[in-house]
């Protein structure tokens, strides 16, 4: 069974301010497309929902998916979604995750 996808307002703001940054360094089509891609990997836990690595420590439930040894997505799987709750960027202490 697919599960639907779900963004945290956090981490839409985690993304959001990523493509800001991406783009005041390289350019609005290359944060255009880095973007797309943590969409795409979002997209695919609906598919492969424990393709992640689980971490207890963040919190009871969460997961991390590491995508391209740059960014870290973590995220809670439902009976029917795959909530996002946050994504790092570049070392970003992960511990700082909080209450999401």
């Amino acid at each position: 069974m697919a599960r639907s996808l779900r963004f945290h307002p956090d981490a839409r703001a985690d993304l959001a301010r990523l493509r800001d940054w991406i783009a005041r360094e390289a350019g609005d089509a290359r944060a255009g497309g880095y973007l797309a891609r943590i969409e795409e990997a979002c997209r695919g836990l609906c598919q492969f929902p424990l393709m992640g690595r689980a971490d207890e420590e963040l919190g009871p439930g969460l997961r991390v998916l590491g995508f391209e040894r740059r960014a870290a997505i973590v995220y809670r799987v439902g009976e029917t979604t795959v909530d996002i709750l946050a994504v790092y960027h570049g070392g970003r202490d992960l511990r700082a995750l909080g209450e999401r």
